[in-house]
């Protein structure tokens, strides 16, 4: 009797599972693409007049525009979201229109190429449907006003999608100059129609959500039917089961620490050698300056400490043993810091490089002041040295 109502029982719950996957089952719309390339072309609109970020929409007086496509690019975009761009642009500053704050006597051709690494916000807000809103940085060059100038550039924008091919994109782009002369920071509007192609689709979160429902729904259909033909066997076997699991994710566990713990080390164990591998800074009589040479040094040095924001250093400056005690410790002093402050110029925080001076109290030879040594000799304790102090 008792086990004629489990029965019972068990096909009310199969019955009820199979309705559940039925309401639940995988459409064309929890399907998104995940990876595309897109080629766009529209036009484009510079705003120049000096006051841009003040005057954003002054179109009488600062907006330039042409009556036909101005505008091009093409993009490689992947499944994490990030965006790989190039754009060509083409524009005429207007006669009568403001440019660096003067009127533009006369029409002048603006020319852009720019290259930009965008990233898709729905990654950080969810899927949105046909809205898909981005951001990026990126680097390009100029020709406006009969200037030349390389920039630095950082996008908003955003693009609707019509189909799984076709959409427009609307974006706005601020132009920083790397130039030192006298060419200005402006603003880029665009606006075109957007194809996609090489599209590669994959499930949203809201369809992810679904599979992992549906299989969890067919898991349990399967392990109730089961129950019916043998519940104890198959209760034991997922007991079994569980345990196993739990094992293999013990083991898998301890694997992957001991391989970061390997990685961690070797890394640690590549920069260690790097920084003694990477030689010294050494110095001219009397002097503090840096050679060609020496920048080149420290320009290596910069690039690990960048490549490892984790690493301090410390930098320890000597002399050679001619001189007297007092204005050998005041030269190294400055060697030091001349050596410290090139790393800081080339944007390492200061609290990441320590420093000590030494004087001639750290000979690496035998050229002490009783000891006549050649020129040669002497230099080579003319230096500033490279120590890890914490990584």
């Amino acid at each position: 009797m008792k086990s004629s109502k489990w029965i019972f029982t068990a096909l009310i719950c199969i019955i009820t599972l199979t309705v559940s996957s039925q309401e639940t089952q995988l459409t064309a719309k929890d399907s998104i693409v995940k990876q595309s390339w897109i080629v766009s072309i529209g036009t484009n609109i510079v705003d120049d007049s000096g006051d841009e970020f003040g005057e954003l929409f002054d179109f009488k007086e600062g907006w330039n525009v042409v009556p036909f496509p101005s505008r091009i690019s093409i993009g490689r975009y992947f499944e994490n979201g990030v965006g790989l761009e190039a754009i060509g642009t083409y524009n005429k500053y207007k006669e009568g229109k403001i440019v660096d704050n003067v009127v533009n006597p006369e029409d002048v051709d603006y020319l852009g190429l720019d290259f930009r690494v965008s990233y898709d916000l729905n990654m950080i807000l969810g899927e949105t449907g046909f809205f898909d809103p981005y951001i990026g940085i990126g680097a390009g060059y100029t020709d406006a006003n009969n200037q030349g100038r390389g920039t630095y550039n950082a996008v908003l924008g955003f693009r609707t999608w019509l189909s799984d091919h076709w959409g427009l994109d609307f974006s706005s782009t601020g132009k920083w100059t790397m130039s030192t002369s006298n060419s200005t920071n402006h603003i880029q509007h665009s606006a075109g129609l957007a194809y996609r192609f090489n599209v590669k689709k994959g499930l949203s979160r809201k369809g992810e959500e679904k599979l992992a429902l549906l299989k969890e729904i067919e898991k349990e259909q399967q392990r109730v039917q089961d129950s019916i033909a043998a519940k104890e066997k198959a209760d034991e076997e997922a007991r079994l089961l569980a345990e196993r699991l739990e094992k293999e994710k013990e083991a898998a566990i301890l694997a992957a620490e001991k391989k970061k713990k390997e990685e961690e080390d070797a890394r640690r164990a590549k920069i260690e050698n790097d920084v003694r591998n990477l030689g010294r800074v050494f110095f001219k009589l009397n002097s503090s300056y840096l050679s060609i040479k020496d920048r080149e040094v420290l320009d290596k040095l910069v690039e690990m400490l960048k490549n490892t924001p984790s690493l301090v250093i410390s930098v320890s400056a000597h002399t050679d043993s001619r001189g007297t005690n007092k204005y050998n410790q005041w030269l190294s002093e400055k060697r030091a810091k001349r050596t410290v402050e090139y790393l800081i110029s080339k944007g390492i925080a200061s609290e990441r490089v320590k420093y000590d001076a030494f004087g001639e109290t750290r000979l690496t030879n035998e050229c002490d002041d009783d000891t006549p040594c050649p020129e040669t000799k002497h230099s080579e304790n003319r230096r500033s040295a490279f120590e890890i102090v914490n990584l």
